[in-house]
């Protein structure tokens, strides 16, 4: 049986979904974060030695990297392509479109998102009060002339790609590009605001109300993203 080592509030929430879409039975480990850091706990590091999440053993094959995992469950277990465009062409506009955004969630999306978060766990930080003000006039800067900017950019590009695509990034139908490419988009709701993104804020309406996102995260626990 497949078997889920899942961290609160984390991208292993992912997994879970997947899997319930597919309708696999899976066992779920389950790990809190250390109150104080946030930092997964150390018994991770028995199942990884990154010790990071999401892990998912299965056929007596570990595998890390939520992308990694997703791609795997799919092309394992998803003999329909319910949740994948057809593997043939290789250079089909639909799958090089499913493959583009099934990487670009952690690849380009997710750096300025993470950037805004550790900016701002800087600028409320414990500090000496003669440094504050040097500490804070440091995080303004990189947010107005670099972070900033960043995360408008990717925003736009993602807003824009969901109007042309019809609601979906993979496609014309949901596939497993929109669950990878969902955490990114719950980030950004909590970080920077969707109010000027309709077409992102629709869309975690959309997924918010597939039953299969709703049983994972009765599963794996609420799903709540620091704000900074």
């Amino acid at each position: 049986m497949i078997t889920v080592h899942h961290l609160e509030n984390s991208r292993s929430q992912r997994v879970l979904w997947l899997l319930e879409e597919l309708g696999l039975p899976y066992q779920l480990v389950r790990y809190a974060r250390d109150p104080k850091t946030l930092l997964a706990p150390p018994e991770l590091r028995a199942v990884h030695p990154l010790g990071k999440s999401p892990v998912m053993v299965d056929d007596g094959h570990t595998l890390a990297e939520s992308g990694a995992i997703l791609e795997y469950l799919v092309e394992r277990y998803d003999t329909a392509h319910a949740f994948s465009p057809t593997p043939t062409p290789v250079d089909s506009p639909e799958r090089l479109q499913y493959r583009y955004w099934m990487h670009y969630a952690e690849g380009s999306a997710m750096p300025p998102m993470l950037l805004s978060l550790v900016f701002a766990k800087i600028r409320s930080a414990p500090m000496p009060f003669f440094a504050r003000p040097i500490a804070r006039r440091i995080v303004d800067g990189a947010m107005s002339g670099f972070v900033g900017p960043q995360v408008k950019l990717h925003l736009g590009w993602m807003e824009d790609s969901l109007r042309r695509n019809g609601g979906w990034f993979g496609g014309e139908r949901f596939t497993a590009a929109d669950i990878q490419m969902s955490f990114p988009i719950e980030a950004a709701a909590v970080r920077a605001g969707l109010d000027a993104y309709p077409q992102l804020a629709a869309f975690l309406r959309r997924i918010h109300a597939r039953p299969a996102y709703q049983r994972a995260l009765q599963k794996g626990g609420p799903f709540e993203l620091a704000a900074g």
